[in-house]
C-alpha cells in the first residue's frame, strides 16, 4: 500500500486534485535534488521555508514562504509581504517542534498550526507545481491556484533577483 500522508488526506477531504511522486531521496533532501528525482523542471518544484519575526513581547511571529527550488528567499521582499519590519530564517532545530515537519519534508499544508503563508508569484506561470507531501520522499504535483486557495496564500514576489 502506498504511503498516505496527512497532507494528502487533507487535500482529498477538500476535493483538491493532486498527483503523487514517491522516490528514494538518497540522503539528498534539497528541492533541486527532488526535481531530478521526479523528473520535473526545477522551476516548477517549490520548497517551503519558515521564518520568524521578533515581536515587542520578545516572542516571534512565524511566516511560511513557498518559492522555486533553485531560488533564494529575499528576506526584505518577504518581510514586506508579511507586513513586518524584518524576518530571519527559523533555526533548523525549531522546525519540527513548531511545524511538525522535518527538514526536507516540510509542506505548506498541515502544519501543527496555520501560519500566514505566501507563494512566489512565478508559480502562477505553471499549470502545476510540485510541493512536499509532508514526508521526505513524497512530493505532490498540484495546481498553484488550487493550492493558494486551499492554504489562503497570496502570490507575491519573494525571491532574490539572481540576474544581477
Amino acid at each position: 500500500m502506498p504511503i498516505k500522508t496527512n497532507v494528502m488526506r487533507m487535500l482529498q477531504t477538500a476535493g483538491v486534485p493532486f498527483d503523487v511522486y514517491m522516490f528514494d531521496p538518497k540522503d539528498q533532501v534539497d528541492a533541486v535534488s527532488v526535481a531530478g528525482f521526479i523528473h520535473e523542471p526545477v522551476e516548477q518544484v517549490f520548497k517551503t521555508l519558515v521564518t520568524q519575526a521578533p515581536t515587542q513581547t520578545h516572542s516571534f511571529d512565524h511566516f511560511v514562504f513557498v518559492i522555486p527550488a533553485d531560488a533564494s528567499l529575499d528576506l526584505k521582499k518577504a518581510a514586506k509581504a508579511a507586513g513586518v519590519k524584518s524576518l530571519e530564517m527559523l533555526p533548523l532545530k525549531q522546525l519540527l517542534p513548531l511545524t511538525g515537519y522535518i527538514h526536507g519534508g516540510c509542506s505548506p499544508i498541515g502544519m501543527k498550526k496555520p501560519f500566514p503563508t505566501f507563494i512566489e508569484e512565478t508559480a502562477q506561470l505553471f499549470d502545476t507545481i510540485c510541493i512536499s507531501g509532508g514526508k521526505i520522499g513524497v512530493t505532490l504535483k498540484i495546481n498553484p491556484e488550487r493550492l493558494a486557495a486551499f492554504i489562503e496564500a497570496p502570490f507575491v514576489p519573494l525571491t532574490k533577483d539572481e540576474s544581477c
